[in-house]
């Protein structure tokens, strides 16, 4: 139960953190290109890669391996994202929140291990 929770939770804040890049938010695409280097085509694919591992988590409720799968999803894009912010000098300050939810993610994958439903 406590890890259908915490995917909600996280998919959540990985749903709420999408939606700029996926609508192709031109402030948002500043940010990337200034921030971070990398181009609108970038954030687009990480919007999408955030939005479809979010809805896999929405639904981990129904498999363990939708579970599996948002977690790797979300877990890949997360550490992604504290590297850059790493790169680009915003410490372990910049790179808090996406170091959170790798960690929420990483535990939820781990949590589907070894357990028959």
């Amino acid at each position: 139960m406590l890890r259908y929770l915490l995917n909600v939770y996280v998919g959540k804040q990985i749903f709420d953190a999408s939606k700029p890049k996926v609508k192709d938010d031109d402030g948002m695409a500043q940010q990337f290109e200034e921030g971070f280097g990398l181009s609108r085509n970038s954030m687009k694919i990480a919007g999408g890669l955030e939005l479809v591992g979010s809805i896999f988590l929405f639904l981990s409720t129904c498999s363990k391996s939708l579970s599996r799968l948002g977690s790797v999803i979300v877990g890949s894009v997360m550490g992604v994202a504290a590297y850059k912010h790493y790169e680009a000098g915003h410490g372990f300050k910049g790179a808090k929140h996406a170091l959170t939810l790798l960690g929420l993610s990483a535990l939820s994958f781990v949590d589907t291990l070894g357990k028959k439903k």
